[in-house]
């Protein structure tokens, strides 16, 4: 091999393997899971009924600078209630180098989900509408591929399911850790 050939293939190498490192500083494609705990209640006619909930998800995105947008499976495990959930998220952060605070928004609807009315008799949730809203930390520590989110978050379904007298609204609202491995 000349020296001609092989200084065109170190030049293209170098090219080719800067184009992709740069790529990363535009935009961060990402995947991850979460666990979250707090509470719901479901706001009826006949009155409000609060229990505690735990949640389990899964998430992938892409993480631009001042923003990031993911898609959002989440699971509602509480006393009476079985919600899943398919959600899209868009977050704006603020550019700071290690802990960046964050709110997001997001809309999605529930589908396949249960509500015990009493033990042995179960209703079907309604696919329905779902928002949220979340308030959060990310903790981005540079020298690993991870990235850790510690939110809060409320949840809002409305008419999730009709009684014979009520059609109640579910409000979720929990803390939870989100951890994401970016690519």
């Amino acid at each position: 091999m000349n020296i001609k050939s092989f200084g065109i293939l170190t030049a293209a190498s170098i090219i080719l393997a800067s184009g992709s490192a740069n790529a990363n500083l535009l935009f961060d494609i990402y995947a991850g899971g979460t666990y979250g705990m707090g509470g719901y209640t479901l706001i009826a006619d006949s009155g409000d009924v609060s229990h505690s909930s735990k949640s389990y998800g899964a998430v992938l995105g892409m993480d631009i600078p001042m923003f990031r947008i993911e898609l959002e499976y989440n699971y509602l495990d509480a006393d009476a209630v079985s919600l899943n959930m398919a959600l899209i998220n868009a977050y704006f952060k603020l550019p700071t180098p290690i802990a960046k605070p964050y709110i997001g928004v997001g809309i999605g609807s529930t589908f396949d989900s249960k509500y015990e009315l009493t033990p042995g008799s179960e209703i079907d949730i309604q696919d329905e509408l779902t928002y949220q809203g979340m308030l959060g930390l990310t903790l981005d520590i540079p020298v690993i591929p991870f990235n850790i989110d510690i939110e809060g978050r409320v949840l809002y379904a409305p008419d999730i399911f009709e009684t014979a007298t009520d059609t109640p609204d579910l409000l979720q609202y929990e803390g939870r850790v989100k951890l994401r491995y970016v690519f």
